[in-house]
């Protein structure tokens, strides 16, 4: 199996610290989160992008792909929302989003992770059969520019605690199916699915092995993995029957003690289950 880790984990450290970092813990790739890296992926320049790639490359790291990604920098101005009734903002978030596709892809990512609960929030003034309309009309109008750059965009169900829109990977199936395009597919991650799922997180890799292109590994108490009660054998068991081939990435939401010790002891625990 395949390990990554995010790169916001090293946090307050330079994207060449964090690559260094990555790398001398064993892991393969690392996932970027644009808001790292300034305010917006747009003012990055063509040679600052060739340079994260180089370091990345120095490394022996592949950049896996984007995640986090309409949350912005603290400095940042933009209203970024996939689905509201303000036109404006949504077609500044459509154009928004496909310079954000043409960014993974030149950086060699194959993946972006749509979670961010906050610019995909349903309105409950609003009728919710409209709002997936228009997040169904958002992606379908992204599709030709994933597909040309290589890049899948796999939605993240998220609990109720997080987002009161598409909480669970039937959710998310529906939506996949209704925008019926290969660049679109399904991400799971270990904390979501303990918040929102019917079944066990095993199971429900099972059940969408078809749709199911991208795993981040946590636990539910918002730490690595192996740090809390969530039993990893099992999902290392799912993932191997159904001949995932991707990348178990490293997601933590609380970033103590530090990054490195975080990096460190999930990669060792990971290797341990799988």
């Amino acid at each position: 199996m395949k390990f990554a880790i995010c790169n916001e984990t090293f946090q307050n450290q330079s994207w060449k610290e964090a690559c260094e970092i990555t790398a001398k813990c064993g892991y393969e790739g690392i996932e970027l989160a644009p808001f790292t890296l300034g305010k917006y992926v747009t003012d990055i320049s063509d040679a600052e992008r060739k340079d994260i790639k180089r370091i990345a490359d120095d490394n022996g790291l592949e950049i896996i792909g984007l995640h986090w990604l309409l949350v912005l920098h603290p400095g940042a101005d933009k209203k970024l929302h996939i689905n509201c009734v303000d036109d404006a903002i949504r077609n500044g978030t459509l154009e928004y989003y496909k310079e954000l596709i043409r960014f993974c892809g030149e950086l060699g990512g194959k993946v972006m992770v749509h979670g961010s609960p906050g610019a995909r929030n349903w309105d409950p003034a609003d009728f919710y059969q409209d709002t997936f309309k228009r997040t169904v009309e958002f992606y379908s109008s992204c599709m030709d520019t994933a597909k040309e750059c290589g890049v899948t965009i796999c939605f993240e169900p998220l609990s109720y605690a997080e987002t009161n829109f598409i909480h669970t990977a039937a959710d998310t199936q529906v939506l996949i199916d209704a925008v019926n395009h290969p660049n679109l597919q399904l991400h799971l991650d270990t904390k979501a699915m303990c918040g929102a799922e019917y079944e066990a997180p095993a199971d429900v890799i099972r059940h969408y092995k078809n749709v199911m292109k991208h795993f981040h590994a946590n636990d539910r108490n918002k730490k690595g993995p192996g740090t809390g009660d969530v039993d990893f054998v099992p999902v290392a068991e799912a993932l191997k029957e159904i001949g995932y081939d991707g990348y178990v990435s490293v997601e933590v939401f609380d970033y103590t003690p530090d990054g490195e010790t975080i990096a460190r002891e999930s990669i060792q625990y990971l290797q341990m289950v799988f």
